[in-house]
């Protein structure tokens, strides 16, 4: 789906209910919601206005308002918020899939974090979401061999929000980090659609050796606060790690592991746990 066509309620089952509430017709998209959900904010609190406009109301389209966000978090003085823009906007209009996975990353955080309700929070002020999109720049900047610019970015992103996920990484669509402090994705991870990670998540190698040395998370898996998965394992289709766990081997699709070293314990209630984002650890769940 690109970025700002298409119907939102198709990537997100809470939408429909949400583009009633704002006034929309049903055919609304996802740059028409965060328009109208700006409107009313500034509405709400004056103090907002200009930084709403400057942000969103401004622009014309997901993509810009996007690579403004991302450049504004990742300036610096020797590289300032232009320069950074002009990189990002070349990644967003070389590859529309980086656009796209990030309306799927705002349909995951607001679909599964009870604490957002609206979309346009989570566009400005998630550092999660904006550590994402940030990766897959540098991502894009790492498959063109501008590894230089992609590693100082990648600093960036650790520096100012608080996680560090390697540029080679391979991420999917429609991933929450929540709260995301502490993250840490190795070189060689791969992250499949619809996963959700909280705080101090690490997927990371063993030791020193070089290649093919990080975890691969598969589709709909939870990973729960404090786990690190460590290795060149994987973590199966709708799994749930739990909260402080360390995995050192493969874990099957659709159970439940916990401990250190961590070891089965149940089987999640529902086939995409990341979705549900239920943390329990009963027996034979």
């Amino acid at each position: 789906m690109p970025a700002t066509l298409g119907p939102f309620r198709d990537i997100s089952p809470l939408a429909a209910a949400h583009i009633r509430t704002l006034g929309l017709a049903p055919e609304a998209t996802l740059w028409d919601i965060m328009r109208r959900e700006a409107k009313q904010a500034s509405q709400a609190e004056p103090l907002l206005v200009n930084y709403l406009n400057a942000a969103l109301l401004n622009h014309n389209c997901f993509e810009v308002a996007l690579s403004f966000k991302l450049a504004t978090k990742l300036e610096s003085a020797l590289l300032p918020m232009t320069m950074i823009r002009s990189v990002i906007e070349e990644a967003l209009a070389t590859d529309a899939r980086i656009a796209a996975a990030a309306c799927y990353d705002l349909a995951a955080v607001y679909s599964r974090d009870p604490a957002c309700d609206d979309i346009t929070f989570a566009f400005l002020c998630l550092k999660g979401f904006h550590a994402l999109q940030a990766q897959r720049i540098t991502h894009w900047l790492w498959q063109h061999n501008r590894r230089p610019l992609a590693k100082l970015l990648q600093n960036q992103i650790s520096e100012r929000l608080g996680v560090d996920m390697h540029p080679a990484a391979h991420l999917g669509r429609g991933i929450m980090l929540d709260h995301a402090t502490g993250i840490v994705v190795g070189e060689t991870a791969v992250i499949e659609d619809d996963v959700s990670m909280l705080h101090s998540v690490t997927l990371g190698g063993t030791g020193n050796e070089s290649g093919d040395r990080h975890p691969k998370i598969r589709r709909g898996v939870l990973l729960s606060a404090g786990c690190k998965i460590i290795g060149n394992i994987e973590v199966g289709e709708g799994a749930k790690v739990g909260a402080g766990s360390v995995v050192l081997a493969d874990v099957p699709p659709h159970v439940t592991v916990a401990g250190v070293p961590a070891k089965i314990v149940g089987t999640p209630r529902d086939p995409e746990p990341a979705l549900s984002m239920d943390h329990s650890l009963g027996k034979d769940e």
